[in-house]
């Protein structure tokens, strides 16, 4: 592969990951568990394309039919994707004692939410090359960010409630789930170009939110002097 495209593939990822360690200013993680969410994220990325691929060779969403795309959006991708990314924050690092204050639950999500999108990126730049690559640093690595941000504030909020912990946690993996989802849904839909547009928007709209959840996050952390 181009160095020059391989760079392009992994740098949004990286860059976002550093945005959001810089953002945890009361009390940052250690790095030995930022990375591995990172390459753990990274490493189900391969399981979920091969689920991806199985599901898409079967509904066969390019064919216009509204059943098609919405298992293809909200099963094939959405389910599969944050399933497995779900599954490492609630296991990996929603257990330990280095996941301490509610912003730990935001912080953790995106770094695994972020090697799953870098690691989707290298696959994308292989395939598709330099435009692929150049359009999903605006909108897929973004859009992993704020299904990341809401998964997690959700897991922040669990980990010092533990009478609501499991609805708070699934709760926040639900709603993941359907931006998700429904982001796929009007990117997959080839009926109009306004819809991808739409998409876009939203999306946009939906990381200013996420900003209002971070800030909340670290506006309650006990490490605030």
């Amino acid at each position: 592969m181009n160095p020059l495209l391989l760079v392009l593939a992994v740098l949004p990822g990286l860059l976002l990951s550093y945005a959001i360690f810089r953002a945890d200013k009361y009390e940052r993680e250690p790095l030995v568990p930022l990375i591995v969410c990172f390459f753990l994220g990274a490493a189900v990325t391969f399981p979920a394309m091969e689920i991806e691929k199985w599901a898409f060779g079967r509904l066969q969403p390019g064919g216009n039919g509204f059943g098609a795309i919405i298992l293809a959006a909200f099963l094939a991708v959405s389910l599969n994707e944050e399933l497995f990314k779900f599954a490492i924050l609630r296991f990996a690092a929603f257990p330990r004692k280095f996941f301490n204050e509610p912003l730990d639950g935001i912080v953790y999500s995106v770094l695994i939410s972020m090697g799953f999108a870098t690691m989707e990126n290298v696959f994308y730049a292989h395939r598709f090359g330099m435009e692929t690559i150049l359009l999903r640093a605006f909108t897929a690595v973004p859009a992993h960010l704020a299904f990341a941000v809401v998964s997690g504030y959700y897991a922040g909020l669990a980990k010092f409630d533990a009478a609501n912990r499991s609805r708070l946690l699934w709760q926040g993996f639900g709603m993941a789930l359907l931006l998700h989802g429904t982001y796929d849904f009007l990117i997959l839909q080839s009926w109009s170009d306004w819809l991808f547009v739409l998409a876009t928007l939203t999306l946009y709209i939906c990381l200013f939110y996420c900003n209002n959840l971070i800030r909340e996050h670290l506006d309650n952390s006990p490490f605030k002097m």
